[in-house]
Order: C-alpha cells, then sequence, then structure tokens
C-alpha cells in the first residue's frame, strides 16, 4: 500500500550537465513497505506542476533514523528542473512505493540490460547479484555514459556500447547481447530497462535463445496508481494493462511489441 509523505533530500549530486542522483530519507518504505530497485515513487515537482514525475528507485536501503532511497534522473522538463534545484535538506512530497521491480531469486545469474536512463533501475540488482551479473549499457554517446564505474565494481563483466562509438562498442545492446548469448545463454532471465525500441530488440535476441527475459517499461503516466489509465500498453494476448500499476516491469513475452 503506497503512502504519501515528506521525504528530507540527504544527497543531491550532478552526474553529468542533464544527469542528477538524489539520495531520499524515505521513512520505513524500505523495512515495512518492501521498496527496491526498479520501482518507482511519485514525485510532486513544485505547485506548478501539477502532476507529478514517476522516478524509478536505483537503490534502497533499510536505514537509521529513516530508510533512504537513491533516485537518478535526467533533466527532461520544467519539472525535473524544478527538482534539480533541490538542495539537502529540502523536502519533497513523495508517493510510494509504486510498481513492481524485477523477479529475481537468490542464487540467479543475471544478464543485465540498461540503456541511457534506463541503467540506473538495475543498479541494485547489479549490487545485489555482483559475480552472478554481467551488465551490457548502452549510451548516445561517450558523454551521456552514466554509472561505469558503480557497475564494474559490482558485476563480473560489464561491456559498454555507445551509438556513435565514442566509447565501448559501436552500435546498439542487442548486437553484444546476442554475442554474449552465442558463448553463453546459461542466465536464469535478462533483465532489460531502456527505451520500447531497444526493450524489443533485446527480446527478440533472448526469445531466439531461449533465454527469459523481463523488462521495464516506460510510459507517460499521471496518477500512478492505476486510475487514470494514461501509462495503458498492449498485451499480447489483446487485453492493456498499465504500467504504473501492472508494471513497470513484465515478461517480455507478455508484451505485443507490433503496437
Amino acid at each position: 500500500m503506497p503512502v504519501q509523505q515528506r521525504c528530507t533530500v540527504v544527497e543531491m549530486t550532478p552526474i553529468n550537465p542533464t544527469t542528477y542522483w538524489m539520495v531520499l530519507e524515505v521513512g520505513n518504505m524500505v523495512e515495512e513497505l518492501g521498496l527496491r530497485a526498479g520501482q518507482f515513487l511519485h514525485v510532486a515537482c513544485g505547485e506548478a506542476n501539477l502532476l507529478r514525475r514517476p522516478i524509478s528507485v536505483a537503490l534502497a536501503y533499510p536505514d537509521e533514523p529513516e530508510d533512504t532511497a537513491a533516485l537518478i534522473f535526467e533533466v527532461k522538463g520544467e519539472g525535473t528542473r524544478w527538482l534539480a534545484r533541490r538542495q539537502v535538506g529540502d523536502t519533497v512530497d513523495v508517493l510510494g512505493p509504486l510498481g513492481n521491480g524485477f523477479a529475481v531469486e537468490n542464487g540467479g545469474r543475471y544478464l543485465l540490460v540498461g540503456g541511457g536512463i534506463g541503467t540506473p533501475p538495475l543498479l541494485g540488482y547489479a549490487e545485489a547479484f555482483r559475480q552472478n551479473a554481467v551488465a551490457v549499457l548502452g549510451f548516445r554517446s561517450a558523454d551521456r555514459v552514466i554509472l561505469e564505474e558503480r557497475y564494474r565494481e559490482a558485476c563480473k563483466e560489464v561491456y559498454l556500447c555507445t551509438d556513435d562509438g565514442s566509447a565501448g562498442r559501436h552500435g546498439f545492446v542487442d548486437a553484444q547481447v546476442r554475442d554474449i548469448l552465442e558463448k553463453d545463454k546459461n542466465f536464469t532471465a535478462i533483465l532489460a530497462c531502456g527505451p520500447r525500441p531497444m526493450l524489443k530488440s533485446v527480446a527478440a535476441v533472448a526469445a531466439e535463445f531461449g533465454v527469459p527475459c523481463q523488462v521495464s517499461m516506460e510510459e507517460r503516466m499521471a496518477c500512478g496508481v492505476g486510475a487514470c489509465l494514461g501509462c495503458a500498453i498492449q498485451i499480447a494476448d489483446g487485453t492493456m494493462k498499465h504500467v504504473c500499476k501492472d508494471g513497470p516491469v513484465f515478461d517480455a513475452g507478455e508484451v505485443d511489441w507490433d503496437v
């Protein structure tokens, strides 16, 4: 059951000119409500912005005196611009925990595939599974790369891809995923988060090699609790589901990728 509360900013650090690392004290959301990486918090971004902004949780820890959650977000509009101006000690109005994270099992071995701002929601899984995790991280260019060092510290292997070839492999992440699975497909599952075209391509490669795949979908949303129907997506069986309530994580086979 989500709760609404004022959360104190305990860390605010720019990662690059448009991306910020923000840590909030979130009351008992982790220890008692089960907040974890891959879920999201719905953050009110100033009185002038009516709609809250859904921001994925990168890390969540039980702590004293309050639990903490790390959020990583890009400045894309007035709401996130307002949020980026918050300072340590400020409070923000937060609704959460919302959505469902990735379904994982102890002792599992996971291939983490992140694209752009889709890399933060996978960070908690990288740090939880460590040597049982391999990561493929994709970005537009070298100046957009984030969290690479954190992933390299945690994972057994990290593969970096950029659209323009300015860092790592030149090309999209699905080609790297294919190369990995051709050599070793013994993964419990692929966990992927990023833009829809990337998720579609990764899901297709996973299906080709018979590896289970979970995808974290991104859609514009208003209420965050499944009431407004704004974030509905088409499911392969012809029904509709809502990213905020039923997701954001879905089995890749559930999604109708051709809509």
